[in-house]
């Protein structure tokens, strides 16, 4: 199999164009990036000649013409485009570069018909504001949106990916403490990564939409089996679906590998003794890209039963003989006043995406599982003066994060709840509960980081009308059939050990059972 550098250097020598770069850092001000944006423009001039870089040292002429008023910034075909990216795009961010070279190259925007079809109504112009981290994996999907949008309406729409770590600035004049997050025209129309339809369906409404209804029927996909969630236990499910001669499909609403996609580090899955949860989802997606279409950012809208079933999406509709739900779980709330108010404005649920904006600042950790001191550690490692609460006397977490915590001398507020989050336009301080005495007391800090648990992710089971358990998780036989025939469960939604590989365990068993039923059939 061909190494990336390789696929890289075929997908470029295909291109029909050129791709000019004009790339502003300030030598004097910030050598430091200026060293950085060396080292980043030798790398990609190394793997193909098509992206041709200018370098500016400062605000010179070109930078007034084009209304570059700060640096680093990088430009893509300003000739063409209004596309510009305020950072170097380092880490995650890189994929975000290479890919809108690509487009750029190739004067292609990639976009569905449905989403031209939304874009021909948008008035122009538009500017398209998303703001991002290097060490988040759900922007570059959502930066990535705006800049096809740049793309396909280049005199009406103007894209600016804005990395928040080099902008700190702009993060505070918009509040955006919690990434990705999209504004247009100033307006705030995303929080967190959006599907295609939906974004430019936000775009046109000038505000955050939570559900996109095609107005055409959408391209019709048969299947053996359609497993809805893209995580662990769907992935591996699609795999071994695969292997037992079942035609499947992989749909997910979000970025594939679910929340291990979003977690620092990963200590505990077999074979592998510390790897990021982002690279261990990468090796898990390319495994089953080998056996199965995935299509990502796709959400299940409908699930109608029948001879056959028909599962509807945001994009197009698919008949199957199953269903598998691995739909996992999303992250548990305080239901706390001020929660709501703060979100995306010093409230976060992931320390991974966030957590490089408070470098040097306050934050604290409310929870007292793995996923919490983990949290921890990973803030306290880059930089972050991080405290934990946690409402009893004793962690729920693994021996060794626990040690980890006293060795790194992390504070924590023991018998403490977090009874209100205050700050008028950004988060200022939490209010602790002694849970024993009911005395508060307010606490200082800049952010604060959820992770008191999750609940299962059970929208469509309801609308099928599954039978959920005593602690609302999808009830299955021990086998992952469910209570309606066709229909099977696996992974975090079906409740257990949330671990990885328990996931993965239920996602090959689901397959493995599905083709069993399936075979019986005839």
């Amino acid at each position: 199999m061909p190494d990336v550098t390789s696929q890289l250097r075929e997908l470029f020598a295909r291109l029909p164009q050129e791709i000019p770069v004009h790339v502003f850092v300030d030598r004097s001000r910030s050598p430091e990036s200026a060293r950085l944006a060396d080292e980043f423009i030798a790398a990609v001039t190394a793997i193909t000649p098509k992206i041709t870089f200018h370098l500016h040292d400062g605000l010179d002429a070109a930078a007034r013409r084009w209304n570059v008023d700060r640096t680093p910034t990088i430009l893509f075909a300003p000739e063409r485009y209004s596309i510009r990216y305020l950072g170097l795009p380092l880490g995650e961010e890189s994929r975000t570069f290479i890919e809108a070279a690509l487009l750029v190259g190739a004067r292609a925007d990639g976009l569905s018909q449905q989403s031209r079809t939304i874009l021909q109504r948008i008035p122009g112009p538009k500017k398209v504001r998303v703001f991002v981290s290097i060490t988040c994996p759900y922007c570059p999907g959502q930066a990535l949106h705006a800049i096809r949008a740049a793309i396909a309406a280049p005199q009406r729409i103007s894209a600016e990916i804005i990395d928040i770590q080099w902008n700190q600035d702009l993060a505070e004049r918009y509040g955006a403490f919690s990434v990705p997050q999209t504004y247009a025209d100033d307006a705030h129309i995303g929080m967190g990564a959006q599907a295609e339809e939906l974004f430019f369906a936000s775009l046109e409404a000038g505000e955050p939409q939570t559900i996109f209804i095609p107005e055409n029927d959408a391209e019709e996909i048969r299947a053996d089996l359609v497993i809805v969630g893209g995580g662990p236990a769907g992935l591996t499910a699609g795999i071994y679906a695969a292997r037992s001669g079942l035609r499947a499909a992989i749909v997910e609403r979000g970025p594939l590998g679910g929340q291990v996609a979003a977690t620092p580090v990963v200590e505990n899955y077999p074979g592998v003794s510390r790897i990021p949860g982002k690279n261990l989802v990468e090796i898990m997606v390319a495994h089953a890209l080998e056996y199965v279409p995935l299509f990502p950012h796709e959400e299940v809208m409908a699930i109608e039963p029948g001879e056959e079933f028909t599962v509807r999406t945001s994009r197009r509709r698919f008949l199957c003989r199953a269903v598998l739900l691995a739909t996992g779980a999303r992250y548990r709330r305080l239901d706390v006043p001020g929660e709501n108010r703060l979100a995306g404005r010093g409230v976060s649920y992931c320390s991974t995406c966030d957590g490089p904006l408070y470098q040097g600042k306050r934050a604290v950790v409310v929870g007292g599982g793995n996923t919490a001191l983990t949290e921890a550690l990973h803030l306290h490692h880059i930089g972050v003066d991080v405290t934990v609460i946690h409402r009893r006397e004793t962690f729920r977490a693994q021996e060794h994060l626990t040690r980890a915590l006293e060795r790194e001398n992390i504070p924590v507020r023991w018998n403490r709840v977090v009874s209100e989050i205050l700050g008028d336009h950004t988060v200022t301080a939490v209010r602790l509960q002694d849970v024993h005495t009911g005395s508060t007391e307010d606490l200082a800090t800049d952010a604060v980081f959820i992770a008191v648990g999750y609940d299962p992710e059970t929208t469509l089971a309801q609308r099928l009308g599954l039978r959920l358990d005593a602690n609302g998780f999808i009830a299955h036989d021990g086998s992952q059939r469910t209570s309606l025939p066709g229909v099977y469960v696996a992974g975090d939604v079906a409740g257990g050990f949330r671990q990885i590989v328990t996931a993965t365990g239920a996602g090959a068993a689901a397959a493995l059972t599905i083709a069993h039923d399936l075979m019986a059939r005839h």
